[in-house]
């Protein structure tokens, strides 16, 4: 199973810059999608059904903002919309869709870019949905949590560490956050096949960034550690380029 996790800021923007025509010759069994930024009945989907896929959404409550989904080729046995705490799912965060022996989900964790009041609702949802998933682990321990978790895990993952090293997505008790959350029983699915540097999923749109490749990895599938001996590959498509970020991918065998 080929699984794309892609946040597209936005599907109308990206889908004017050719994702459902990327997407037919990607060819991916299930796509992940976060910052949808519409509601389902403003975006024209049947090129994407046309494609095979079953199409799952869930928006934020404000318009043009958030929204994750997940598009996919095998249908799921349920899916579950939200996490099921009000503050979250209002804003469109989480999406989960359960298959035979695993459960996907799609999550677009909090950005605190924007000041100190984002920066604290991040580290509550942080401590929030790492105790949801631990709780969520006892009835479904096979899960690939796949997204823009908004946080670089170590130096390796950022451009310049040094200069973010007080910056949201690279403080100490964000890092922190990442390394308890593997140590929950996740593998990070990208670093665990490759070791290189300057390896990135977001660019700023400021001062040619993606050009220089000067960027953030922030974007991640997390695979249960029990499913480690099914990973079969995890890339990060660097070269598409519908978003400020850049897809991921991963391949389970999951037969």
């Amino acid at each position: 199973m080929n699984i794309i996790s892609y946040n597209v800021n936005g599907i109308r923007a990206a889908e004017k810059k050719g994702l459902s025509e990327w997407l037919k010759e990607e060819k991916p069994d299930v796509f992940c999608l976060q910052e949808l930024k519409a509601n389902r009945d403003q975006v024209d989907l049947t090129v994407f059904e046309k494609l095979g896929y079953d199409i799952y959404w869930h928006s934020a409550e404000k318009k043009g903002y958030s929204g994750v989904g997940i598009f996919t080729k095998v249908k799921p046995k349920n899916v579950e919309i939200g996490c099921g705490i009000p503050q979250y799912d209002r804003e469109g965060r989480v999406i989960r869709a359960d298959y035979d022996g695993f459960s996907i989900m799609s999550t677009y964790m909090p950005s605190g870019s924007s000041g100190d009041p984002r920066q604290d609702f991040k580290m509550e949802w942080l401590s929030d949905f790492r105790s949801y998933i631990q709780e969520l682990k006892q009835e479904i321990p096979n899960l690939l949590i796949c997204g823009d978790y908004n946080i670089c895990h170590q130096p390796i993952d950022i451009h310049d560490p040094v200069r973010n090293k007080n910056s949201s997505g690279f403080l100490p008790e964000e890092r922190e956050w990442m390394t308890e959350f593997l140590n929950d029983g996740f593998v990070d699915t990208f670093r665990h096949l490759n070791k290189e540097p300057d390896q990135y999923s977001w660019w700023s749109y400021r001062a040619a960034a993606r050009e220089r490749n000067k960027g953030w990895r922030i974007d991640y599938h997390m695979l249960s550690e029990n499913l480690i001996d099914k990973l079969k590959s995890a890339d990060i498509l660097q070269d598409v380029k519908h978003s400020d970020h850049c897809p991921i991918k991963v391949e389970l065998d999951v037969s």
